[in-house]
């Protein structure tokens, strides 16, 4: 009997498993958000392929809180700023260390130009072969959108590149004008390079002609029309952000006299030393430690 039961229930979640790709998206999208995440709902059927999953509270930070990248920010916000102005703009690639802000660039952008009709779409790099569908869904929007891919990189067996290389520029359909791709990488060129991709490479008086595979792994950058690059900070840069993220946080030196600013600037010297970094992330959970050992500090940056 328990043999049967084991067989019929077996056969219960094999009839789901196939109904499951007929079922239709979960929900239609809210466009009252202003950001969105692409989730896969599984389906393969005639509606499957994923869905915009709108994000109820987005992160929100202060372009002015991102310090020792002004040049960085400068361009991506004027970059933006003619994009929601309907002018030409380009797609954006920011790469560099890691913890120097560059996807909290992308979310500053959002909390100041939200009310002018800017919105953000995060999309995971192993859903980008999904990047037509969504383009189908927001051509016809009038609002601006970013679509956002965070922390980008390939493996060479990897082929969902290549749905990203024809949406930046290779496909016969036109990019809609209303649409612009920001991505992070800690790594400029996206696919990784092997010295075998320069064996078969040929010297013609005194030139060197790379591989083809060298041409098709640096492609992919090449299509973003804008590069930022971000670098680790030096020993004063970092501090300027900690003292930054301390007062953001309302532990005032000025306040609570000399002695608490050594103390202080030789803890976060300790703290990046234990972590191995001196980067703007760095600071910012250095300050939030700090912080949260005194008493008096009870203000809510993200609320001001």
């Amino acid at each position: 009997m328990s043999v049967n039961l084991e067989q019929l229930l077996s056969r219960i979640n094999a009839l789901l498993d196939r109904v499951e790709p007929w079922l239709p998206a979960p929900t239609e999208t809210d466009w009252t958000a202003v950001a969105w995440r692409w989730r896969k709902d599984g389906a393969q059927g005639p509606r499957g392929g994923g869905w915009l999953e709108p994000i109820r509270r987005p992160h929100q930070l202060r372009l002015e809180d991102l310090r020792c990248i002004d040049a960085q920010r400068a361009e991506i916000d004027r970059n933006t700023r003619q994009f929601l102005a309907g002018k030409s703009a380009n797609n954006v690639l920011l790469s560099g260390s890691r913890g120097t802000g560059k996807s909290s660039l992308i979310k500053a952008l959002l909390s100041r130009y939200q009310d002018q009709g800017l919105r953000l779409i995060e999309v995971d790099k192993d859903d980008l072969i999904d990047l037509p569908r969504i383009i189908v869904q927001v051509a016809e929007r009038p609002e601006r959108f970013i679509l956002f891919c965070d922390d980008l990189s390939f493996e060479a067996s990897e082929s969902s590149y290549k749905a990203l290389k024809a949406a930046l520029d290779g496909s016969l359909s036109a990019p809609p004008e209303n649409l612009l791709i920001y991505a992070t990488s800690n790594r400029r060129h996206l696919l990784p390079e092997y010295q075998r991709d320069n064996q078969d490479a040929r010297m013609i008086d005194g030139e060197i002609h790379q591989g083809e595979g060298v041409e098709e792994r640096i492609s992919l950058s090449d299509r973003f029309g804008i590069w930022l690059s971000f670098y680790p900070f030096s020993q004063e840069q970092y501090l300027e952000v900690v003292r930054h993220w301390l007062e953001r946080l309302g532990v005032c030196d000025h306040e609570a006299g000399p002695r608490l600013a050594a103390d202080a600037e030789r803890a976060a010297l300790q703290w990046a030393l234990r972590r191995g970094s001196r980067s703007g992330r760095t600071a910012w959970q250095f300050a939030r430690d700090w912080a949260g050992r005194r008493d008096d500090s009870a203000f809510d940056w993200q609320r001001s």
